[in-house]
């Protein structure tokens, strides 16, 4: 069995630290480096139900994709809910490692698993990296649908293909319009949308799209917005990096155990729709 530091070696050398946003907190939370793994588990947030079933599962290693500790903390007290997830983690063995924006900016990324779970091609990236020379890498992703869809079309096949939510996907445009291009971002979207509107695309998938910023796009062209949820844009990502972990795996004879959750974290679980509200 590999040591703990040799996968955080293989991850980190799939998503590079250094890639990260300056604000961001990623890489190792907790763990022994000399500990081994024989058990990952992959997820989108590092919440206590999460942690409960790395628990059961006997994992020895949870890799999420949002941090534990963005903002930094002063304290991992079990009296809080952040400290009793540290708590936890520690007294089972388990070794907690985040992959955040350097995930995102990753080739594949994020954006890449959401346009594959869209059955979407990937032409480039929607904000390129400048500092990848074959300029696959970066944030979001501009790609095409196999064949014309209405928007209403593409919504029920984002609504059928990503994983289910309360929310659904909510559509801003007009149903009949006809998509041929779309940019997907995963997460928090409404950040691009200069950089959507300049790759010319009919629509934009992403999340926790906003009322001013959308308006203020809608107003702009007559491009067509999707809203999913954040934690199904970027859950496809835990099935690709779960891939990717068993390539490595594999190639090293490491045999692990790689694992994605399916519990849903997304803080919203009912959806209450207005009488008489458009469908």
């Amino acid at each position: 069995m590999p040591r703990l530091s040799e996968v955080i070696a293989a991850l980190d050398a799939l998503w590079p630290p250094a890639s990260a946003e300056d604000w961001d907190a990623v890489g190792t939370v907790c763990g022994d480096p000399d500990q081994e793994v024989s058990r990952v588990l992959f997820a989108v947030d590092p919440v206590q139900e999460i942690v409960d079933e790395a628990v059961k599962l006997d994992a020895d290693l949870l890799v999420t994709h949002h941090p534990l500790y963005l903002r930094g903390t002063t304290t991992v007290a079990a009296s809080n809910f952040k400290g009793r997830v540290v708590h936890t983690l520690i007294k089972n063995d388990i070794a907690l490692h985040v992959a955040h924006t350097n995930a995102d900016r990753a080739d594949p990324g994020v954006s890449d698993a959401l346009a594959g779970a869209l059955d979407l091609r990937v032409v480039r990236p929607l904000v390129p990296d400048p500092t990848d020379a074959d300029g696959r890498r970066g944030l979001g992703r501009v790609c095409e649908l196999d064949h014309p869809l209405t928007v209403r079309e593409f919504a029920a096949r984002a609504a059928g293909r990503l994983p289910a939510t309360a929310q659904g996907i909510r559509v801003a445009g007009d149903p009949e319009a006809l998509v041929r291009t779309v940019a997907v971002s995963g997460g928090s979207g409404d950040s691009l949308f200069a950089d959507v509107r300049a790759a010319g695309v009919d629509a934009f998938l992403t999340a926790d799209l906003r009322h001013h910023p959308a308006s203020e796009a809608r107003a702009h062209s007559p491009l067509a917005l999707l809203d999913a949820a954040h934690w199904a844009t970027e859950w496809p990502w835990c099935e690709l990096a779960a891939a990717q972990l068993d390539e490595i795996s594999d190639r090293h004879g490491w045999d692990l155990r790689v694992h994605v959750s399916k519990t849903v974290t997304d803080p919203w679980n009912s959806h209450s729709p207005s009488p008489g509200a458009p469908n």
